[in-house]
């Protein structure tokens, strides 16, 4: 399969007046085409910090990287300027946000705020733009997409305005998708109902996605590679059926040990 994605020997520190902090330390990672990497691990172990990086998204300074690459087929984006790195986002890269009240206007309507994306991208004509607008929201599953286009983002549920982001995030058709803990604030039905839109728009496009998240019952049900993170560093990684049958690290043992399990069976 094509690589789209190839981080080598990444390290990202934080720089300030008193400290460095090293939070990522010489990380490999490959996301292939139409295939799922899920990057797990506890708050605080660098996952999102290496999602921030891929589109260059941590504040610089404090981030540093004083080692190693992220090349998007081919290129290497810790060198690009910021021009042609800005033509890479949102555009061949995409990113879902866990948030998404945090990541909307609330002062916009949802369809200004996903036409302004191909508007800085100048993605075709005005009434192109919003017929590829709408086209997105419906292939992000809103009902009634012209009306929630009307709409603001605190007239929307949870679930919708996460559907908001992942259209947003597709309205371009991007290349790979990195999706940052994109389920956590959802409940189970609306989570199942994310994660299996995530694998129609994969199939339909052939998209790779790189899958920030804690939930080892999300990496079970989509992804097809997991890479475990502790501390800063990759522990594990493998085909999931593989690292979740027969884990190596004791790190990784523990986090499937402590996944809650269900047991159907007589009370003591």
């Amino acid at each position: 399969m094509t690589s789209l994605l190839e981080i080598s020997d990444l390290h990202i520190s934080f720089v300030s007046r008193h400290a460095e902090v090293a939070a990522v330390r010489g990380v490999d990672l490959r996301v292939e085409e139409g295939r799922t990497v899920a990057l797990v691990g506890e708050s605080g172990s660098g996952k999102s910090s290496i999602a921030l990086s891929i589109l260059r998204l941590n504040p610089e300074p404090p981030a540093t990287y004083p080692q190693g690459q992220i090349a998007f087929e081919g290129t290497d984006l810790l060198q690009l300027r910021p021009k042609p790195l800005r033509a890479v986002r949102g555009r061949d890269i995409s990113m879902v946000f866990q948030d998404p009240m945090a990541t909307l206007n609330p002062m916009r309507t949802v369809g200004s705020q996903l036409m302004e994306v191909l508007s800085i991208h100048r993605t075709g004509a005005t009434s192109n733009r919003r017929a590829r607008m709408l086209e997105a929201l419906e292939q992000a599953r809103i009902p009634d997409p012209a009306l929630r286009a009307a709409q603001y983002p605190h007239q929307l549920s949870g679930g919708l305005r996460q559907r908001v982001m992942l259209a947003m995030a597709l309205m371009s058709r991007p290349r790979l998708l990195v999706a940052d803990e994109p389920t956590t604030a959802l409940d189970v039905t609306t989570q199942a109902e994310i994660l299996d839109l995530f694998r129609t728009v994969q199939e339909e496009t052939g998209m790779g996605i790189l899958l920030i998240t804690h939930d080892l019952g999300v990496v079970a049900s989509i992804a097809d590679h997991v890479a475990v993170m502790h501390d800063g560093s990759l522990v594990e990684q493998g085909d999931v059926l593989q690292v979740f049958e027969a884990p190596q690290a004791e790190y990784t043992r523990g986090l499937l040990e402590a996944t809650p399990r269900l047991v159907i069976g007589e009370s003591a």
